[in-house]
């Protein structure tokens, strides 16, 4: 999978025909443009199977519909509750290095693969619905819901995902921050991939990424299955009234911090929220 012609940060879905297993989005870290984390997402039909081996990465699997049973050594492990990721909270699995391990699909499924280099002993786990921890950002028009698969505080070496659903017609991410430099406890050196899924095929959202220093600012229009890949520079999404948007933020970098510094120009508007959108929590637990 190649960036988009005309941006080298955007990735677009391939098509997979119906009935099938396949790759829907795949980029390694040299075509990301980086030397951190390499992303995919495959679907399986069902009964498919998919085998792999994190190698010298840790790796992170996060079903994003469907159901599977994951097995790397000792007996199948089932994941996956949720149709599609706006009728569930997310279930996954996290890998240390060199784990050999089997995806056994129980009904159609799709999942997305994060790999990051690592020397760390951690055991592999799951993560399951029950301990996904939700939490309301911002306010007004610009609230949205995460949802933290493997949080600054879990076990894992260099690792970070979240889900992020924001209603439509808000913005997210919102005011526009960077996590460009490593200057704790202010601001950590991470790079991010925002994988979208938008609530209808004909729903799409805004994506703006700009420097400090006035010499880039782009926006792109980002569809449902593409994916960002987010090596500096302020950024945000804003999502268009009539569909809900999601996006799987998977980061890595110097520290296991999310901290970051936001666009100083915007900075007053996070100290004064009107109340959050009642919208929110778009997703809600079993």
């Amino acid at each position: 999978m190649r960036p988009d012609r005309d941006y080298d940060f955007v990735f677009r879905q391939s098509v997979v025909p119906a009935g099938k297993s396949g790759v829907l989005l795949s980029f390694t870290p040299e075509e990301a443009g980086w030397e951190t984390m390499g992303f995919s997402v495959r679907r399986l039909k069902e009964g498919g199977r998919f085998e792999g081996d994190t190698g010298d990465h840790e790796a992170a699997i996060a079903v994003l519909g469907g159901r599977l049973a994951i097995d790397w050594g000792d007996g199948p492990h089932p994941l996956g509750k949720r149709g599609d990721v706006f009728s569930g909270y997310p279930s996954a699995a996290y890998l240390p290095p060199n784990t050999k391990f089997a995806i056994q699909a129980e009904t159609v499924v799709e999942f997305a693969e994060t790999q990051v280099l690592s020397h760390c002993g951690l055991k592999p786990r799951t993560v399951l619905p029950s301990e996904i921890v939700s939490e309301i950002r911002g306010g007004g028009d610009a609230t949205r819901q995460i949802l933290k698969i493997i949080a600054t505080d879990s076990e894992a070496d260099r690792l970070m995902m979240n889900e992020v659903f924001t209603p439509a017609g808000n913005w997210s991410t919102y005011p526009p921050h960077k996590h460009e430099i490593h200057n704790l406890p202010s601001e950590c050196d991470l790079d991010e991939i925002y994988y979208f899924r938008i609530d209808n095929p004909d729903g799409y959202a805004l994506l703006r990424l700009y420097n400090s220093a006035g010499t880039s600012d782009v926006s792109v229009v980002v569809h449902d299955g593409d994916a960002v890949v987010l090596r500096d520079g302020y950024h945000m999404v804003a999502v268009p009234p009539g569909y809900n948007a999601y996006y799987l933020a998977v980061l890595a970098g110097s520290a296991r911090s999310l901290a970051s510094t936001t666009d100083p120009k915007y900075a007053h508007l996070a100290r004064n929220w009107p109340p959050p959108d009642s919208r929110v929590p778009i997703v809600k637990p079993e």
